[in-house]
């Protein structure tokens, strides 16, 4: 596994839930990162999946995910593969995931598909955790576990692979917005 491959890649977005969302640390940023990261896909052509967990109980994902995701989800198991994810990502080799909450859903997923054979991206940039260590450790052991840890921008550029690539100049319309919420932030 050497990159991410776009013609056969997948994104999926894991729990980005709106009574959630609140609890999770740095918030906005995170679900800022993931929104550029789904906004990046779609124009180059990669699908988006996202995930809920108990939507009953915990809502549907903010509105903003949700609008980009081709496709949404609904589980019960902290683990999406026990919910039908593996065979909604059909035909995917290399899965690109991001998610909340990273120490629980997230990782159980990644951990999950990596058992499945597939190559997993975890973009660290657009996880979330309520608390940065549980963040932390979840990195780490998806890492320990095969999994790659990217960031956003990794992974934008690799599906992009080219500055002649169809969507590039769009892709690169969301970079700049991306950067200014950024500074805005800083």
């Amino acid at each position: 596994m050497n990159r991410i491959d776009r013609d056969r890649s997948v994104l999926v977005l894991v729990d980005y839930q709106e009574r959630l969302m609140p609890t999770i640390h740095d918030a906005q940023r995170v679900v800022d990162e993931a929104v550029f990261l789904a906004e990046a896909a779609r124009l180059m052509g990669v699908s988006v999946l996202g995930t809920e967990q108990n939507p009953a109980g915990l809502g549907p994902n903010v509105a903003a995910l949700r609008d980009r995701c081709e496709r949404t989800l609904a589980k019960m198991h902290f683990d999406a593969c026990g919910d039908g994810l593996i065979e909604a990502i059909q035909g995917a080799r290399s899965v690109v995931i991001a998610g909340c909450e990273a120490h629980v859903c997230l990782c159980q997923t990644a951990l999950g598909l990596l058992r499945a054979g597939l190559d997993v991206f975890v973009v660290a940039d657009a996880c979330g955790s309520r608390r940065p260590e549980d963040l932390a450790l979840a990195m780490q052991r998806l890492a320990q576990a095969g999994a790659v840890i990217v960031g956003a921008e990794m992974a934008v550029f690799e599906w992009i692979g080219t500055c002649e690539a169809a969507g590039f100049k769009a892709v690169l319309g969301s970079l700049k917005e991306r950067g200014a919420r950024l500074a805005g932030r800083g």
